[in-house]
């Protein structure tokens, strides 16, 4: 359990989810860890929660100023920066090709999925190349790997940050600092929602109505969690991965090899999931 000890970290995204799941796990194996997140009552909580091992700061990634005083809280109180995590993400524009929202939507999308993680490595990447190590890793997902993972912008994103990860390796590989992504599959999270909220009166928690779904579905027969996602973010902050650079590491029970051979025909069970909690097909799954 100090798989990480004297190391820092930056989680974005930190406060909630497979980003909190990650910080937990982090701290656990040693290290000092940054929470960085919008979510500021959620932030704050978790890094009382954890005490002096970690920190939180309001952050949005897809400003630049917020980015760099992510990075220098790191070093300023803990002395330096071994592991940026850019986490943040959520659903984002959703709908038909055709009907695609190119307004606030459509930037925030953008912003916070694909120029946070190209920012969080212009920050970092100056500490690490001085220190001569350090490790990024960007939350991609299967949806950047094969079409009808998600929607078409979500695709799109992480399929470009899927793109930067490779490219941005081989720039930092001569200083030893590696660059990762991690493609989730089904993990149990309200991003499956894509912003839409809990019909009235619902009295189950999104990710109890969702874990049924991807027990049925993928061939390992239970849903992913944000510790799961941990684990490999613990692997890649680690000294185990000094020989990893430039990879896409796909965590999704082999839901991207095929569903499993005794699920039924019909609507996806995710779908109906999403539906029974607010109340209707979600919009980002309509076909007209």
């Amino acid at each position: 359990m100090a798989r990480l000890e004297g190391k820092v970290a930056v989680i974005t995204g930190g406060a909630s989810g497979m980003g909190a799941a990650t910080v937990r796990r982090f701290v656990a194996e040693g290290a000092k860890v940054v929470i960085a997140d919008l979510q500021a009552d959620k932030g704050a909580a978790l890094a009382a929660e954890l005490g002096d091992a970690a920190t939180f700061i309001e952050t949005d990634v897809g400003q630049e100023a917020d980015v760099k005083a992510m990075i220098d809280l790191a070093v300023n109180r803990y002395g330096g920066l071994d592991c940026l995590f850019n986490n943040a993400g959520f659903g984002g524009v959703t709908g038909l090709i055709e009907e695609t929202d190119m307004g606030e939507a459509y930037a925030r999308t953008v912003a916070g999925m694909l120029t946070g993680p190209i920012l969080g490595m212009k920050h970092a990447a100056p500490i690490m190349k001085a220190q001569g190590a350090g490790s990024i890793i960007s939350t991609a997902s299967i949806a950047g790997l094969r079409g009808g993972g998600g929607p078409h912008v979500y695709s799109a994103v992480k399929a470009g940050v899927i793109g930067l990860t490779r490219s941005v390796a081989i720039e930092l590989g001569q200083h030893r600092v590696r660059v990762n992504a991690i493609c989730p599959g089904g993990i149990v999270t309200p991003i499956f929602l894509f912003g839409q909220q809990p019909k009235a009166g619902a009295n189950v928690s999104v990710e109890d109505a969702l874990r049924p779904a991807f027990e049925n579905m993928q061939p390992i027969p239970r849903a992913g969690e944000g510790t799961d996602i941990a684990g490999m973010a613990l692997f890649l902050a680690s000294d185990d991965s000094t020989f990893v650079t430039g990879q896409a590491l796909v965590v999704d029970g082999g839901l991207i090899s095929g569903l499993r051979g005794t699920l039924e025909e019909g609507e996806s069970p995710i779908v109906q999931a999403v539906a029974d909690i607010i109340g209707e097909t979600p919009a980002w799954a309509r076909a007209e």
